[in-house]
């Protein structure tokens, strides 16, 4: 069996509220508002994140982003008013910071997610 995308998906209570959220994190509209409550950003050729209004799942998702710089890539989202937690490392030269959208679900960028 071959994939051809992966889709992490978000659950959110108003999808108004997480889209505005989402562009900020990510600098850039939404690719596409392909259905009422579903926005959608391709954030790499097979990959895209999604939110998507389900009140009753909101805040459940842990999704993870790499980045090639994560020094960079917090001060870009701190320019867009957002705040990740502090900086930990894990095994060896791995990096990350995590920060939370409005209903909880969390969003960690890694840097060097393999060694």
């Amino acid at each position: 069996m071959d994939f051809t995308h992966v889709l992490a998906v978000a659950p959110v209570r108003d999808i108004e509220t997480a889209v505005a959220w989402y562009e900020r994190l990510t600098g850039r509209p939404a690719d596409r508002r392909p259905m009422p409550g579903l926005a959608d950003w391709h954030i790499s050729p097979g990959g895209w994140v999604q939110v998507f209004a389900s009140p009753e799942h909101a805040g459940s998702t842990l999704l993870n982003l790499v980045v090639d710089d994560l020094d960079t890539a917090l001060a870009e989202i701190a320019g867009r008013g957002l705040t990740a937690g502090p900086v930990e490392r894990g095994g060896g030269t791995v990096r990350f910071a995590a920060l939370h959208d409005p209903d909880g679900n969390r969003v960690t960028l890694i840097e060097n997610p393999v060694t």
